[in-house]
């Protein structure tokens, strides 16, 4: 089987892409229905519920944005089928990784500089020091 490449896009365009071809809930319908395998185009559209130019469509956007692949069976040309590919998904995992570090740093700073100005409260008694 013939496999098509990926085109060769920059980290940011990759993610931007990404994001853009996962905005669609058909598409993600897509990306869930080939996380269990490959599968036709044909198959794709009759389980997403569109017509076949339709699901022509959003393959082209999945296949642009690098998530998913298109390759001809030996046995027929004419069938194209599509499997995900890890590289963007990949890409967009170290991104939301990276992002949530940046926020769990600066809420950490954001409550030590907040503890760091409270005034300090007189103790108070634990439930066990009063008396009923």
């Amino acid at each position: 089987m013939g496999v098509s490449a990926a085109p060769d896009l920059s980290p940011n365009l990759t993610l931007d892409r990404t994001l853009a071809a996962l905005a669609d809930p058909h598409r993600r319908q897509v990306i869930n229905l080939l996380r269990e395998r490959p599968r036709p185009a044909g198959e794709l559209a009759r389980a997403v519920g569109l017509a076949p130019p339709a699901m022509s469509r959003h393959l082209r956007t999945l296949r642009q944005s690098g998530l998913v692949e298109e390759s001809h069976p030996a046995f027929d040309a004419r069938v194209r089928v599509y499997a995900l590919r890890p590289e963007p998904m990949i890409e967009l995992l170290r991104w939301l990784e990276e992002t949530e570090r940046l926020w769990s740093a600066q809420l950490l700073a954001l409550r030590d500089h907040l503890l760091k100005d409270r005034p300090s409260s007189p103790a108070t008694p634990d439930a066990g020091d009063r008396e009923a």
